[in-house]
């Protein structure tokens, strides 16, 4: 009994693994696959290698030319990073009018409602504190009159 339960089992099996066996189209891709990726590390491995050996090979020109090399390669960092700095600023400038003037146009440019809202906050604060001011201003020019009634 056990043994009969043992075949229907691996039978079963067998009919899954059968059933999910990849067709001859993808065996052909996963094929394809592999042999690409073979391929590609071969690649990696022989240009990471002719580069070493080429470093190896330079390395007596490099440092006996490293004091022009030195000097030339801070110039070139600190125009190109002075370049890019000058181009980022350009395109922050240019993005900053353009939405500028949607807003001033009324065309509502994202973050308007923002701008209205703190206007709005700034222009009730700036009035309570004029109000706030006229009330205390009133106040110690009376105390003025108090302290010197001639005044």
């Amino acid at each position: 009994m056990a043994d009969h339960h043992y075949y229907r089992t691996s039978a079963s099996f067998l009919r899954k693994l059968q059933d999910n066996a990849p067709n001859s189209t993808q065996l052909a891709g996963i094929l394809t696959l592999i042999l690409t990726t073979s391929i590609f590390l071969v690649l990696t491995g022989v240009t990471v290698t002719g580069t070493l050996f080429a470093f190896i090979l330079c390395l007596p020109f490099i440092i006996v030319s490293s004091p022009i090399w030195l000097p030339a390669g801070t110039f070139l960092f600190l125009l190109t990073a002075a370049f890019l700095s000058v181009c980022g600023f350009g395109v922050a400038l240019v993005a900053a009018l353009s939405w500028m003037y949607r807003y001033f146009r009324g065309l509502h440019p994202p973050g308007s409602d923002r701008v209205d809202y703190a206007r709005s906050r700034i222009y009730d604060t700036a009035s309570h504190v004029k109000d706030y001011a006229r009330e205390c201003g009133g106040y110690l020019h009376s105390k003025v009159k108090d302290a010197a009634p001639g005044a």
